[in-house]
């Protein structure tokens, strides 16, 4: 199965990984808020301030995936998305998907002042 880590605190994130679940195949995802579960991060060996950084998926066969590249996984196992995940994955495109996930995260991270655990 396809593993999410995601953080359930963003408004953003929930919004957006919840609509996922409701589309999603059965037995297809695991879903792990990791503001809800820190043991799956130690468990995966995943440090929570990257997690909280950016989305970390795990595709079938174990490979971490990160921001764009998780993105991809979790729309090539999704009912109609999986075109988008193809168009994403082009080389041009997917530079410039990578690049504005990044800035966007850094900025997300950065202004969340709910999150104290992120630093410790």
């Amino acid at each position: 199965m396809i593993k999410i880590f995601y953080d359930g605190k963003c408004g953003l994130c929930s919004k957006e990984i919840n609509y996922y679940m409701k589309i999603a195949p059965k037995n297809t995802f695991l879903w792990y808020d990791i503001t809800q579960n820190q043991e799956i991060l130690k468990e995966e060996q995943i440090e929570l301030k990257a997690a909280l950084k950016i989305l970390h998926v795990k595709d079938k066969k174990g490979n971490l995936k990160l921001g764009i590249d998780g993105f991809i996984v979790i729309w090539s196992a999704l009912p109609k998305w999986h075109i988008l995940s193809k168009i994403i994955d082009l080389p041009i495109i997917k530079q410039v998907a990578k690049t504005s996930y990044f800035v966007f995260a850094k900025y997300r991270y950065n202004e969340t002042t709910y999150c104290t655990i992120k630093e410790k």
